[in-house]
């Protein structure tokens, strides 16, 4: 049986620590490639807890890559960690310590119907209206700071977003650890500057802002294969990937592939920078933990509320290692960079109050209706590129016929993204269908439009 003992009053659910600790038996080495593990019904008798603990441990796992099940043979290890494993850097101490970090909650929000299907406008669910006035109300009752804030933003919304990103994505931070920045795009500004001399890989396709945001600094852009498993970087200094979800093909990078981009990365003494895009938008399993978990060491990590919240709050978290946060927070200190004040202390609100978490999880419902009838109007004309997750999925398909639904959804008052504008040198084709910034007569109308024209094919 596993070596693995859950506690029934830590407040961390039973199947999220089983999972846990199967993982750190992985990536010791306890569990090697294709060893045999207990049948869930086997362990939930060992472990003395219901089968359905043990079940759900097993499906997150195989989710992320970790696991894989075989047809009447049973559930198998698919990967162990690689040897040279970084540990975990000492804790920043720069600034105030040992605060008690709040509880958090969560947020998301949509300031009326749009016509564009894209990949970042989120759902916003109007119930939640009240909670986002009253967060602005406190931010107009409450006194600005005196002089310039803190480069690394507001000391209690820090303390919030590290006891948020410790509960949702694994992450074991003190608020000193991380810098609050203007959105993703701004923590990737902030960073460029910091890096040694050399281009960056950006994933392919992959989002737009970032390979511009590297272009504009000056660096080469290389593409990185997003669907397939990376082991040279070349000369890269640092390779941008959105392993959570995928954008835009909406994969879920594997725990192999992980384990590989990391190794890859020491080899070249580069970075990885993991942009957290769309990651609380799982609904088959729990989300995939973040790849920053792995290595802290070796991976930055950015984050963002314009999912969660609204794309125009422009606030985002970004956390790196040791000596690329002092660097980037001696420039930031210089320069007086930092996210607008009223934006940090409205998030702080939103936190506190547990909106952000009520948001998420009615985004996520509304989500994961709407991503079948996206599957069932669109799967006779085009092949899905990842798993239904998130707030948009990705259709392959020929360019000409993507034109086509591209233009019949413009004609019928909705735009809609081509593939290929994510693309580089991919040579993918296909559409990129948000369904978050819709209502679901919208969407219905927007569906009938694309699907028509692709019926006459």
């Amino acid at each position: 049986m596993l070596p693995v003992t859950l506690d029934r009053i830590c407040g961390e659910p039973l199947p999220a620590q089983l999972a846990g600790q199967v993982r750190t038996l992985v990536l010791s080495g306890t569990l090697g490639t294709g060893d045999r593990l207990p049948s869930s019904r086997a362990l939930a008798a060992d472990l003395g807890v219901s089968r359905a603990v043990t079940e759900q441990a097993y499906d997150q796992l195989t989710a992320e890559g970790w696991l894989e099940a075989r047809r009447g043979s049973g559930t198998y290890v698919a990967t162990t960690h690689p040897r040279g494993v970084t540990p975990r850097p000492t804790r920043v101490t720069s600034g105030p310590t040992g605060v008690t970090p709040r509880p958090t909650g969560a947020t998301s929000r949509q300031t009326g119907a749009s016509s564009r299907l894209d990949t970042g406008t989120p759902f916003f669910d109007p119930r939640l209206e009240p909670g986002w006035r009253r967060a602005w109300r406190e931010v107009s009752a409450a006194a600005p700071p005196r002089g310039y804030d803190d480069p690394r933003g507001l000391l209690e919304l820090r303390e919030a977003l590290a006891a948020r990103l410790g509960r949702t994505r694994g992450l074991d931070l003190h608020p000193d650890e991380i810098i609050v920045t203007a959105g993703t795009t701004d923590g990737l500004r902030a960073l460029l500057p910091e890096l040694r001399h050399g281009p960056v890989a950006v994933e392919d396709p992959g989002y737009r802002a970032a390979a511009e945001t590297v272009l504009t600094y000056g660096r080469e852009v290389i593409d990185l294969p997003a669907v397939e498993r990376v082991t040279d970087l070349g000369p890269a200094v640092a390779a941008y990937v959105t392993p959570a979800h995928q954008h835009p093909l909406g994969r879920v990078m594997p725990a192999a592939d992980r384990l590989a981009l990391l190794e890859a990365a020491r080899r070249a003494d580069a970075v990885v920078i993991e942009d957290d895009y769309d990651s609380e938008f799982r609904y088959d399993v729990a989300p995939v933990p973040a790849m920053a978990r792995l290595d802290r060491g070796r991976v930055v990590y950015l984050g963002t509320a314009a999912k969660s919240v609204v794309p125009t709050l422009r606030l985002g978290w970004l956390v790196a290692p040791p000596d690329l946060h002092e660097l980037i927070l001696r420039r930031r200190t210089i320069t007086h960079a930092g996210a607008a004040w009223p934006s940090q202390r409205a998030l702080l609100t939103l936190l506190r109050d547990g909106w952000l978490d009520r948001a998420v999880r009615s985004a996520r419902r509304v989500y994961a209706e709407r991503a079948p009838r996206v599957a069932e109007a669109m799967s006779p004309y085009a092949t899905l590129a990842g798993p239904l997750a998130g707030m948009y999925s990705t259709w392959l398909l020929p360019e000409t016929d993507a034109l086509r639904a591209r233009d019949a959804a413009r004609a019928a008052g909705f735009e809609i993204n081509l593939l290929s504008t994510y693309a580089r040198t991919s040579g993918l084709t296909g559409l990129v269908i948000g369904f978050g910034g819709v209502s679901d007569a919208e969407l219905d109308q927007a569906l009938a439009a694309i699907t028509g024209v692709l019926s006459d094919r």
